[in-house]
């Protein structure tokens, strides 16, 4: 039985600091291919040394970036990766054997997301496994715009595979949020879209019961500080989503 191929995709934007440690990764591929969003720091050079599949093009949002990488890829199967992610070794086996087997299986899977911050692998709060739809037959598979994050469609069906894949995520509290301020206007702007207003409880106890969701009821306070930390931030993140809606209506 002939073994299926994989293409590994990759768009980025300023990722030199983490992108070569993603595409060490990546190694074992059939297919490289890397969309980069005209970087200003080394990350195309960075990229260049893994494969001669790089392109550059404007930034059009996640969706379509990713989709278009989607389409440069040749493989039976895609594998999609963040610039800030690493697939471990028991991943990378647990792929070949589904290659191995061509004609069987799912036509995507999901699979576990670990989530390092600060150095150290939270397993609570809800931030584990953080199930990540990344690994589907060329062809079924397309991303779609949310809210805030894109996320990945397939037409067919869907499995799980139980080996992680590393997300190096946020740098530090400012990273958060810069991202946060980021994303919450985002998710501000599709909430007032849907017409619903923010109430008080959307500024009070929605950030709240974000923290004690987090902290207690998931269990955040097992991974220390780092639990505490990201259980305040997300609930700070909530609180502006709701004042950005709060904001705009009494404008």
């Amino acid at each position: 039985m002939t073994r299926g191929s994989v293409s590994a995709v990759v768009v980025t934007l300023n990722e030199e600091e983490r992108l070569r440690a993603c595409l060490e990764s990546l190694t074992w591929a059939d297919e490289l291919v890397v969309v980069d969003a005209e970087s200003s720091d080394k990350t195309g050079q960075i990229a260049r040394e893994f494969t001669d599949r790089v392109w550059v093009r404007p930034w059009p949002g996640f969706a379509a970036q990713k989709n278009f990488a989607l389409e440069q890829a040749t493989s039976d199967w895609i594998l999609s990766v963040d610039a800030d992610e690493e697939v471990s070794p028991e991943l990378r086996e647990e792929i070949r054997a589904v290659l191995g087997r061509p004609g069987e299986g799912a036509d995507g899977y999901r699979v576990p997301r670990r989530n390092i911050f600060w150095g150290r692998w939270v397993r609570h709060g809800g931030l584990y496994p953080d199930w990540q739809l990344r690994f589907f037959r060329r062809g079924r598979g397309r991303f779609v715009d949310q809210a805030v994050h894109e996320s990945v469609e397939v037409t067919g069906t869907v499995g799980r595979l139980g080996a992680p894949l590393v997300h190096r995520s946020y740098r530090g509290v400012a990273d958060f949020l810069a991202r946060a301020d980021r994303y919450s206007t985002l998710a501000a702007e599709a909430w007032i879209r849907s017409g619903r207003p923010a109430r008080l409880f959307d500024l009070v106890w929605r950030p709240l019961g974000r923290f004690l969701g987090m902290y207690v009821a998931r269990a955040g306070f097992l991974d220390g500080w780092r639990g505490f930390l990201l259980a305040s931030l997300y609930a700070y993140y909530v609180f502006i989503r709701s004042a950005k809606v709060w904001e705009r209506a009494r404008d």
